[in-house]
């Protein structure tokens, strides 16, 4: 029996009490103030900084380097009361309980174990610690609370570990994005005495249409999209206002910057006469910089054995957009790994299967032993 089955009750409470937690983004000081809590109670070092993010060292003036691992406490939801949880046929459901509350608590025991062992004598290590419970991870939130973290610490980490979404997936890739919101303004007025004047709706669908058209930089995929679109006052009104919000991906960084001084030509370009654009950049999460592709490699390895060890499948590598697009983007080895069974992630009717909760902390704490005892 592994160290997750032992500590299989004490997983369940310990998810169930956090999952019920409302934390939107920008607004996780609940659930940030009940984990400091919890690290306190049991005698780890615990503080939460500006960003809502909740971290916990251990023999960080001991060594160089550092070896962090991460799992975020936002949700996508924007309640502010307690959230709903049930239990069915072995499943745990909530908004968010999969992504990312489930990886979270199994970060959190496994970091308690691996600092008993070592107390204990049972492992040595070989280079600091440091556990966070982040913020902002999910949509808007812009990876902000990862972002501040790596401000403070960028020099002296060596590896980076999230934890979250579904086994079997490995990160090997970032997928950064830009998102904007365009508007464009014109003097509008009546749809027959003022026919001809500039329509802001017809005005915006050209610039978006262009957008499309965009020559994408060569050397790695760059996709966009229009998510939104409103604007206008009333069917025989001429649109004196109208926005949409667009976004660019890539998994590089380079592609990403391109595609940022295009739009803002694009947007210059489309403002003519008492046609007005604007750009609001929203949300910015930054693609892959200058990685050392062995070292980034080996990381990715390490998380394949451990996942093929633990669960008894192969990884299944993927890009996706995570908290570790900011240390990539920094040239830190980095990934993020989901070690929970589950589905249905941004939706209300998210799951996971309780049982997976013991694997995915027996898989986390593998990896913290692998990554700062070796």
């Amino acid at each position: 029996m592994g160290y997750g089955s032992s500590i299989a009750d004490e997983a369940h409470e310990l998810l169930v009490t956090l999952a019920r937690i409302p934390a939107p983004s920008h607004d996780e000081g609940r659930r940030a103030e009940f984990i400091r809590a919890w690290l306190a109670e049991r005698g780890m070092d615990a503080q939460i900084d500006d960003a809502l993010n909740v971290t916990s060292t251990y023999a960080a003036d001991s060594f160089d380097t550092l070896a962090v691992f991460a799992a975020h406490t936002d949700t996508v939801f924007p309640d502010t009361e307690p959230l709903p949880l049930c239990e069915k046929d072995g499943r745990i459901c909530a908004p968010g309980v999969g992504d990312d509350t489930a990886n979270l608590v199994c970060l959190l025991l496994a970091y308690r174990e691996l600092l008993r062992r070592i107390a204990a004598g049972e492992l040595a290590p070989k280079r600091g610690l440091m556990a966070v419970a982040d913020s902002c991870e999910e949509g808007l939130g812009n990876l902000e609370g990862t972002k501040a973290l790596f401000s403070r610490v960028a020099d002296r980490v060596s590896t980076f570990v999230s934890f979250d979404g579904y086994m079997p997936h490995v990160v090997a890739r970032p997928v950064g994005s830009h998102r904007w919101r365009v508007s464009c303004s014109t003097p509008g007025g009546h749809s027959y005495a003022d026919f001809g004047a500039p329509n802001a709706i017809e005005r915006l669908s050209a610039f978006i249409c262009d957008f499309y058209a965009l020559e994408r930089p060569h050397g790695e995929l760059v996709t966009v999209n229009a998510g939104l679109i409103e604007g206008g006052t009333s069917i025989n009104s001429i649109a004196q206002r109208a926005e949409a919000l667009v976004e660019y991906r890539s998994v590089s960084e380079t592609c990403l910057m391109i595609m940022r001084r295009r739009v803002e030509k694009l947007a210059a370009h489309h403002t003519v006469g008492d046609v007005r654009f604007g750009l609001e950049l929203l949300g910015e999460r930054p693609g892959e910089g200058p990685i050392a592709e062995d070292a980034q490699e080996a990381l990715i390895r390490i998380c394949e054995d451990a996942i093929e060890k633990i669960f008894g499948m192969k990884a299944q590598r993927s890009s996706s957009s995570t908290d570790a697009n900011v240390p990539l983007s920094l040239g830190i080895p980095a990934t993020t790994v989901g070690v929970i069974r589950g589905g249905g992630a941004h939706t209300r009717g998210e799951w996971i299967e309780g049982a997976s909760l013991a694997d995915g902390i027996d898989c986390t704490l593998e990896l913290m032993e692998r990554l700062v005892c070796t």
